[in-house]
């Protein structure tokens, strides 16, 4: 859904709608279109069909071009646009209110959100990172590679706060919009700069790309378990699950306009499933693999996996075994214990 809002913008961008408008006009822009019964589900339904195109073309030949030339640019930009964002009158309050942490209001409730958020970033805890392990290369290191997967989404994040927070400030806007404040506030850092409208268009294209790797990462998950598992063909497979999952989207969707008055705990239908999923089923979801994979998988298999069958070199392999039985599994089941509660 929120890819579809991607699409959108990139319209808008291409045909000049935003260029030239006031902040408050940014935002009515979104709000008009968010809030709408019929483009939302238009644009979350072309997310879907691209999504499903590449899935059903493949790993290599679709998900790995596609990420592998269009994400560095993504990453140059990024750095572009930090430059600009950091010049912006008001830069440094986005910046203190980035970096400085305020231990008092770290609560249960925080620290759930925030593990919900990595576990999203990084797909973890619902079978995105299990059905592409099944892909990698014997070669591969596998603990190297986690490294640098972790570092890497942590650093592309960083500077999207970069970007985002000193902006948010300089064209007083509330910090805790929430998921449309890239599409309220990015729009007004492309307005103050020379030729904003061609920048915009760019991101927007490229995020839609940064996106595309993501949903692409999630339906890859129930198609390659329909393929190897039901038998299914994948063409098939793709279809069904993209007409299952805009079906369940299309409510999360309208949440923002026609049902946004139907409200379950207080909560609007997207909310409602941004908390249950982010918030409790990925650490829940990561808990059970944990618990699997340090207390009923064979230690002589996880190593051999890890190593190829001892080709492959794994020095911290006790460390991150001792991870995984203990502290992982401990640190989930305190944080979601504690996040009920409070």
């Amino acid at each position: 859904m929120v890819a579809g809002w991607t699409l959108n913008y990139i319209v808008l961008s291409s045909s000049g709608q935003t260029s030239g408008l006031l902040p408050h006009e940014v935002a009515q822009t979104f709000a008009d279109f968010s809030q709408g019964s019929l483009w939302p589900l238009v644009y979350q339904f072309i997310f879907l069909a691209l999504t499903a195109l590449v899935v059903t073309m493949g790993v290599q030949k679709g998900i790995e071009k596609v990420s592998k030339v269009l994400m560095p640019v993504l990453f140059i930009l990024l750095l572009v646009m930090c430059v600009r964002s950091l010049t912006l009158s008001g830069a440094s309050q986005g910046l203190e209110f980035l970096f400085k942490p305020d231990f008092s209001k770290m609560t249960g409730k925080g620290v759930l959100e925030a593990l919900g958020q990595s576990f999203f970033s990084l797909s973890l805890g619902m079978g995105a990172m299990v059905t592409y392990g099944s892909y990698i290369r014997k070669e591969d290191k596998l603990l190297k590679t986690s490294t640098w997967i972790a570092v890497c989404d942590s650093l592309v994040a960083i500077l999207a706060g970069i970007v985002i927070f000193p902006a948010v400030f300089a064209f007083g806007m509330d910090p805790a919009s929430g998921p449309e404040l890239v599409y309220i506030v990015l729009p007004n850092v492309f307005n103050s700069m020379p030729m904003g409208n061609i920048f915009a268009i760019v991101f927007f294209v490229l995020l839609g790309i940064a996106a595309l790797t993501s949903t692409i990462s999630l339906l890859e998950i129930l198609v390659a378990f329909a393929v190897e598992e039901l038998h299914w063909k994948r063409g098939v497979a793709s279809a069904v699950a993209s007409i299952t999952v805009f079906a369940i989207g299309a409510f999360c969707a309208l949440s923002f306009g026609p049902l946004k008055e139907a409200t379950i705990f207080g909560k609007t239908l997207f909310d409602l499933f941004d908390m249950l999923t982010a918030s409790y089923i990925m650490p829940i979801g990561a808990l059970l693999m944990t618990i699997f994979l340090g207390w009923f998988y064979p230690k002589a298999e996880v190593r051999d996996e890890i190593t190829n069958g001892g080709t492959l070199k794994a020095r911290f392999f006790s460390a991150y075994y001792f991870l995984i039985r203990y502290i992982a599994p401990l640190a989930l089941i305190v944080i979601i214990i504690y996040g009920i509660i409070g």
